[in-house]
């Protein structure tokens, strides 16, 4: 079975399987998930823990020989495995298999993983632990959605904030939940309950968002001029290798000069982005770039990111990051 996050406190309020797989992108978020069904599961008479951490050479007999060894006092055991990798290898996924087709109450496993893509998710392993469990995807909400987050967050600790106050904190944490987390604690240690005003929002929190190339790629296909310049200072402030900023433009301006082309000639998008290997989230919004960009648009861009290439390799004069930032704000453009 799979569960969305914010639905795991209805269900474990109403009961508690033998078998749960955590995993995402955003650590803030398994480690919570992870947290509540450990709780639960102290409520539940589980007061044997075994934690075990699937590293290189790992010996997945532990696995099996822990769900066989009774406790002496005939108490119930939660196994907490954590798979770093993602990866259990053929073994593991045998091992895990087997695990699927002996569920006891007796023992509750609690797998943790890393974000898993989607050929991970189709292996067999896996579809036999959704199939035997509770598995919950956890996934950062993008930068649209996390002001709600952040409200939410603040409604916890009997605090809220106007929309402009939550979209200033969203701005400076994007892309690190750990570090929003961190701010609201903060804002609920540095004031009383109640509402917070303009100023005590911009007085408590940092700028403590970390800039990644995901980050641009999606300003940039998004045409968004403020996300695309925090960003670039961003990186540029965290020392990132102009090199891997200009690989991640050029790509998206590659791709999309293509499937523009073939928009020009009748093709259908769907067929267009396939063979541009453009497929799940990232589909929604090249679309939307494309409905934005003209093929002279996308052209221009090309020859300007060459004239880039060559500044990178110390050939002309020119500042590189002022560059790249004209670039983005010349994609950002309407149609022409």
């Amino acid at each position: 079975m799979l569960l969305r996050g914010e639905q795991l406190a209805a269900h474990l309020e109403r009961e508690l399987r033998p078998l749960y797989v955590v995993y995402g992108d955003e650590p803030l978020l398994v480690i919570e998930a992870a947290d509540a069904i450990r709780a639960k599961a102290r409520q539940q008479g589980y007061n044997e823990r075994e934690v075990l951490t699937v590293l290189p050479h790992f010996d997945w007999g532990q696995l099996l020989a822990a769900g066989g060894n009774l406790s002496l006092f005939g108490d119930k055991k939660l196994i907490d495995l954590r798979i770093p990798s993602g990866k259990p290898g053929r073994e593991g996924g045998a091992a895990l298999q087997q695990w699927c087709q002996n569920l006891s109450m007796d023992n509750l496993l609690l797998i943790t993983l890393p974000e898993l893509d989607w050929r991970e998710e189709k292996a067999a392993w896996f579809t036999a632990l959704v199939n035997a469990g509770v598995a919950l995807k956890l996934i950062a909400p993008p930068l649209a959605e996390l002001p709600g987050w952040i409200a939410g967050r603040l409604r916890r600790q009997q605090q809220g904030a106007d929309l402009e106050s939550l979209k200033f904190i969203a701005e400076r944490v994007e892309g690190n939940l750990l570090a929003a987390h961190q701010e609201i604690q903060k804002l609920g240690l540095l004031y009383p309950a109640g509402q917070l005003s303009q100023q005590q929002v911009r007085d408590a929190v940092l700028n403590v968002a970390r800039y990644d190339i995901d980050s641009l790629r999606e300003a940039l296909l998004a045409g968004d001029i403020g996300r695309l310049t925090r960003t670039l200072d961003g990186l540029m402030q965290e020392g990132e290798a102009p090199p891997l900023v200009l690989w991640a433009m050029s790509e998206e301006i590659r791709a999309l000069t293509v499937i523009r082309a073939g928009l020009d000639a009748g093709r259908p998008v769907d067929l267009l982005l396939k063979e541009a290997k453009v497929w799940g989230p990232r589909a929604a919004p090249v679309k939307k770039a494309l409905q934005r960009l003209s093929t002279a648009t996308l052209e221009g861009a090309l020859h300007h990111a060459g004239g880039i290439d060559r500044l990178v390799k110390g050939i002309g004069q020119g500042n590189v990051w002022e560059e790249f930032l004209r670039l983005g704000l010349r994609l950002a453009a309407a149609k022409q």
